[in-house]
C-alpha cells in the first residue's frame, strides 16, 4: 500500500495540455450514434416493440467497436500526455563561465613596491590566467576615472592577451579609481551577453565603501565579484595626475570587504599560481559542475512508451474490422512525439546550458566507457592547446576510434615524430577513410618527413665533397699585407687579397688570380647581397676588390659561385620552414619569393625594411583613441 501512494505522489504528466483532446471523445461518441440511427431504417417503419424480434442482433457489436476505438483514443491521448512517475540525474552544466576581468589603471599603479612595477606584475598575472585558464569566456575591461571595454566576452582567451601590453595609465582620458563604476560596467557587460550568472575580478589596491556597494549589487543579480590585491602593506611612492609625489600601499582590509560584499573571494598576488588558485579562476567547470547538479541534476523520464502495447493490440482487432486506417493513425501519433517539453522550458530559461559528457561526476552514476574516453580526448584537447605536445599524447593514446588516432598524429607531428604521426593517421583513415582533415595533415607530414629526409642526405654529400676538395687543392700561402684572412680556413683553401667571411672557394687558380668567394648570407644581408668577384692585388683590401668587381664583368666561375650559393640558401629557408612546423602558409611563400629575388630586389627589400624598423611602435595608440571617442560619446550623452 506504501507503494501504491507513492506512486501515485509521483506520477504526474510531463505534457497535461493534451488532455484537452479528450473532451473530443463526447461529440465523436454522440456523431457516431447519430449516424447509427439514420442507417437503421426499421427503426422508422416497424414498431418500438417488434424491433427485437425483427432485427439482426448487431447493436452488441457496434458498442464493442464505439467501446474499443473510444479506449485507444484514450490511450493515445495519455501516452501524448508525457505521464512520468521516475527521475533520473543528468550531466548537464554551464560549459561557458564567464568572466569579466578588471584592471585598475589609475597612476596609483605605477607604484614600485611589485619590482619592477605594478603594472608590468599585473600583465604577467593576467597572462598567466588568460594561459591556463581552462574554458569559459573572458571579457577585459580597464578603468580609472570610468571603466571602458578593452575585450568584450570571446570564448578566445589568445585575443584577449594581445590588449595587454597596450595598457598604462597613459591611455585612460580620465583620472581617477572609479571601482564601483567598473564593477557596474561589468555586470551590465554579463547581462548584455545573456549570462544570468558569471565571476568579475577585479585587481586594484583599494575598495572605498561605494565599490563594496557595488559588489553587492552584482552579487544581487547572481554575479560573484572577487578581488585581486595588488601591492604590499608598505607601498611605495608614485606621481598623481597633478605631477606630485604620493604613496600607494595595499588596502587588503578593503578588498577582503569587497570580495564579502560581492560572495566572491580575495587573495594577494604572489609569484606563482596559487592566488589564481585561491581565486577560482583557472578551472571554472568545477564549480559550473557543481551548481548545475544542484539545480538541474534530475529529469522525470516520459513513460508514455508503456501504453504502445494496449494500443498495438487495439489496432490488430481493428483491422479485423476494416478500421485500420483511423486506428493506425492512433497507434502512429505516439510514435511521432515531440522532445520533452521540460527540456525546452530547461533550455530557454538557461540558454548558455549545454549538456557535456566530459567525465563521470561526483556520485558515479556517469562513468561509462564512452564519456571517460572523451574525458581523456578533452584533456587531450586542452593540453594540445597550450602546446604540452607529450601529455596531449599521453591523453590520446589508448583511444581507438577515428579521433583520437587523428589527434595522436597531430601531437606526434608537433613533436617532429613523423613517422609515428603518418601510422596514426593512417589508422584513422581506416577507421574513416573519408575524413578530409586526417588527409590533408598526412600529406602535410609527408612531405614535411621527405624534405627533412632530402635535408640530411644533401648534408652528408656536402660534407664528402669538402674532404675530397680539401685533399686535392693546394693553398696558396701568400697573404696580402701581411694581412690574414678573418684567421679560418675554407675547406682547405686560404683566401689570397680579400677578407672573407666564411665563404668556400670554388679551388680553382687562374693565372695567380683566385677569385673571391660568396660571401655568407649574414654579409649579404649587411652589404645589400652583391657578390664581390675582383681580381687579386696587392696592398688592396676587401671592399677595393669589391669596388673593381662592380665595374668589372662577372666571370663564368663567378656564375657557378652564384648558383651555389642560391641554392645554400634556399637549403636554409626550407630548414628554417621545417623547423616553424609549415604551418604559416603565407611565412613561405614569402621565404619562397626572398629566395628567388635577385641581388638588386633583395637590395630594395632590405631599404624599406630598415626604414619600416625606424617607424615608431605604440600599440595603446589605438586604445587611447578608441577611449577617447568613448569619453566624449558619453559626454554628449550627458549633456542635457
Amino acid at each position: 500500500m506504501t507503494r501504491v501512494m507513492e506512486f501515485l505522489q509521483a506520477l504526474h504528466l510531463l505534457r497535461p495540455e493534451w488532455l484537452w483532446a479528450l473532451l473530443l471523445l463526447p461529440l465523436l461518441g454522440w456523431s457516431w450514434w447519430r449516424r447509427r440511427r439514420r442507417r437503421d431504417i426499421w427503426r422508422r417503419t416497424v414498431d418500438p416493440h417488434l424491433l427485437p424480434h425483427l432485427l439482426a442482433r448487431g447493436d452488441a457489436k457496434g458498442r464493442a467497436g464505439l467501446l474499443l476505438g473510444a479506449l485507444g483514443y484514450a490511450l493515445a491521448v495519455l501516452a501524448l500526455s508525457g505521464p512520468s512517475w521516475r527521475q533520473e540525474q543528468q550531466p548537464l552544466w554551464q560549459a561557458r563561465t564567464p568572466l569579466v576581468i578588471a584592471l585598475d589603471l589609475s597612476a596609483r599603479i605605477d607604484a614600485r613596491d611589485l619590482p619592477p612595477s605594478r603594472l608590468l606584475q599585473a600583465r604577467a598575472k593576467l597572462a598567466r590566467l588568460l594561459h591556463e585558464r581552462a574554458g569559459g569566456e573572458v571579457a577585459l575591461l580597464a578603468y580609472a576615472g570610468e571603466p571602458y571595454t578593452v575585450a568584450p566576452l570571446t570564448d578566445d582567451a589568445a585575443n584577449v592577451g594581445l590588449f595587454l601590453d597596450a595598457l598604462s595609465p597613459q591611455v585612460m582620458p580620465v583620472a581617477g579609481q572609479r571601482t564601483d563604476l567598473a564593477i557596474d560596467w561589468a555586470a551590465q557587460l554579463l547581462r548584455q551577453a545573456g549570462f544570468s550568472r558569471g565571476d568579475i575580478l577585479v585587481l586594484s589596491d583599494q575598495a572605498d565603501a561605494q565599490a563594496q556597494q557595488a559588489a553587492a549589487r552584482a552579487a544581487g543579480q547572481g554575479y560573484h565579484v572577487s578581488a585581486l590585491g595588488l601591492g604590499t602593506a608598505q607601498g611605495a611612492a608614485y606621481r598623481d595626475d597633478q605631477g606630485r609625489l604620493a604613496h600607494a600601499q595595499l588596502d587588503a582590509g578593503s578588498l577582503r570587504a569587497l570580495a564579502t560584499a560581492g560572495a566572491g573571494r580575495y587573495a594577494a598576488l604572489t609569484p606563482d599560481d596559487s592566488d589564481l588558485r585561491a581565486l577560482g579562476v583557472l578551472r571554472p567547470q568545477e564549480a559550473d559542475a557543481t551548481a548545475a547538479d544542484e539545480s538541474h541534476g534530475r529529469v522525470w523520464l516520459d513513460q508514455g512508451y508503456w501504453l504502445l502495447p494496449p494500443l498495438m493490440l487495439l489496432a490488430l482487432l481493428a483491422f479485423r474490422r476494416r478500421g485500420g486506417a483511423a486506428v493506425l493513425l492512433l497507434v502512429l501519433a505516439p510514435l511521432a512525439m515531440p522532445i520533452p517539453v521540460h527540456a525546452q522550458a530547461q533550455a530557454s530559461k538557461a540558454p548558455q546550458a549545454q549538456t557535456q559528457a566530459s567525465g563521470p561526476v561526483a556520485g558515479g552514476w556517469w562513468e561509462r566507457a564512452d564519456q571517460v574516453r572523451q574525458q581523456r580526448l578533452d584533456a587531450g584537447v586542452q593540453a594540445y592547446r597550450k602546446g604540452d605536445f607529450a601529455a596531449a599524447q599521453q591523453q590520446f593514446e589508448g583511444i581507438d576510434n577515428d579521433a583520437g588516432w587523428y589527434n595522436l598524429g597531430n601531437a606526434l607531428a608537433r613533436q617532429g615524430r613523423y613517422d609515428e604521426a603518418i601510422d596514426a593517421y593512417d589508422k584513422a583513415l581506416k577507421l574513416h577513410p573519408q575524413m578530409a582533415d586526417a588527409i590533408a595533415n598526412r600529406a602535410a607530414v609527408e612531405a614535411a618527413r621527405k624534405r627533412q629526409s632530402s635535408q640530411n642526405s644533401k648534408s652528408g654529400q656536402q660534407g664528402k665533397d669538402g674532404q675530397q676538395q680539401k685533399s686535392g687543392q693546394q693553398q696558396n700561402g701568400q697573404q696580402q699585407n701581411g694581412q690574414q684572412q678573418n684567421g679560418q680556413q675554407q675547406n682547405g683553401q686560404q683566401q689570397n687579397g680579400q677578407q672573407q667571411n666564411g665563404q668556400q672557394q670554388n679551388g680553382q687558380q687562374q693565372n695567380g688570380q683566385q677569385q673571391s668567394g660568396q660571401q655568407q648570407k649574414d654579409q649579404q644581408q649587411a652589404q645589400g647581397g652583391q657578390q664581390q668577384n675582383g681580381k687579386q692585388r696587392d696592398g688592396q683590401r676587401g671592399r677595393e676588390g669589391a669596388k673593381d668587381a662592380q665595374q668589372a664583368p662577372p666571370k663564368p666561375g663567378d656564375a657557378q659561385t652564384q648558383q651555389q650559393a642560391d641554392a645554400a640558401q634556399r637549403q636554409q629557408m626550407q630548414q628554417a620552414m621545417a623547423q616553424q612546423g609549415g604551418t604559416d602558409k603565407q611565412a613561405a611563400e614569402r621565404a619562397a619569393a626572398a629566395a628567388n629575388e635577385t641581388p638588386q630586389q633583395r637590395e630594395q627589400r632590405q631599404a624599406v625594411e630598415a626604414w619600416l624598423r625606424r617607424v615608431p611602435d605604440d600599440p595603446g595608440n589605438l586604445l587611447r583613441a578608441k577611449f577617447r571617442l568613448e569619453h566624449e560619446r558619453r559626454q554628449r550623452e550627458q549633456e542635457p
